[in-house]
């Protein structure tokens, strides 16, 4: 099935893949897919995680696969179906699915975030809702999936740690991040090596509400010097928001890093022609700090 998709820059826009589990409907940002395959046999693992099926070899790549109704808590999958290859996080991961059903268009703002509709087995794990031809898609967070399965995927921690004592730093920096878990962890990880100045907002809109805010009062200097976002964000997406910020004259001076498990090739030529000063892939946190310190210190 081919997965490329079309869209412009800076639209707000992205594409979900709708894929069924038993009987339910779940989608996934197109731009996490490399392929769609049909299910083929994998190799047990030994003691690996119980959602993890095993590994296999298409084309000399060894691939994880991960059985996605075990992580909902809806059973067990039988061979069979097919499987979602997906890359994040610099990770080639199959995820396994009964069936797909198919690529919709839509915008941020029409991804509703997840409340009482959601049940219990996809609490935590869904991102965002779609109502689509009067039925729901659930979005699922494939990066807390994976990171639940082997914390050693998520934010490399200690790269933070051996930084050691710094200065204090009181460059005002905004955050872009609708991850409650990431956005605590980057705050922290930024107070921790010296930079005590944060704004953090839950999506791109909100940041970019910060910014309209600070023009209006003259005070964009004194609270928003550096921009770190997300991708992936309800509302406003982190696109958008740096097309906005650089197609500005008053702010397309203030660097703008993307901080996104969908960094790959495609994505960060996309950024790049938006104006984006640097893109980072989300395990990088050392090399996010490092980044930030290139643009903000050495001015």
């Amino acid at each position: 099935m081919d997965t490329k998709i079309l869209l412009e820059n800076g639209t707000n826009e992205l594409e979900v893949l709708e894929f069924m589990l038993n009987g339910n409907s779940y989608g996934i940002n197109v731009a996490k897919i490399r392929e769609i395959i049909t299910y083929q046999p994998v190799t047990p693992v030994p003691n690996a995680h119980p959602s993890i099926e095993g590994i296999f070899m298409p084309r000399d790549r060894m691939i994880t696969a991960i059985d996605l109704k075990n992580c909902l808590q809806r059973g067990v999958s039988e061979p069979g179906g097919l499987f979602i290859i997906t890359n994040f996080n610099k990770l080639d991961i199959a995820f396994h699915v009964d069936s797909v059903v198919g690529i919709h268009r839509v915008s941020w703002k029409d991804i509703i975030k997840p409340g009482a509709t959601v049940s219990t087995a996809e609490d935590g794990i869904s991102t965002g809702i779609i109502k689509y031809d009067n039925k729901l898609i659930i979005i699922l967070d494939f990066e807390k999936i994976v990171t639940d399965i082997n914390p050693e995927t998520g934010l490399k921690m200690n790269e933070i740690d051996e930084m050691g004592d710094r200065t204090r730093c009181d460059v005002p920096i905004l955050i872009a991040e609708d991850s409650i878990l990431l956005n605590r962890l980057i705050v922290d990880s930024l107070k921790k090596v010296g930079y005590t100045n944060l704004i953090h907002t839950a999506n791109g809109q909100e940041a970019y509400d910060v910014i309209q805010e600070c023009k209006r009062k003259g005070t964009l200097d004194q609270h928003v010097q550096c921009i770190i976002t997300d991708i992936e964000m309800p509302e406003m997406d982190g696109h958008r928001l740096t097309k906005l910020v650089k197609d500005d004259d008053e702010t397309k001076h203030i660097p703008v890093i993307i901080f996104s498990s969908l960094v790959n090739d495609e994505m960060r030529r996309k950024g790049e022609a938006l104006g984006a000063d640097a893109q980072l892939s989300k395990p990088e946190i050392g090399n996010l700090v490092r980044v930030v310190d290139s643009l903000v210190l050495d001015k």
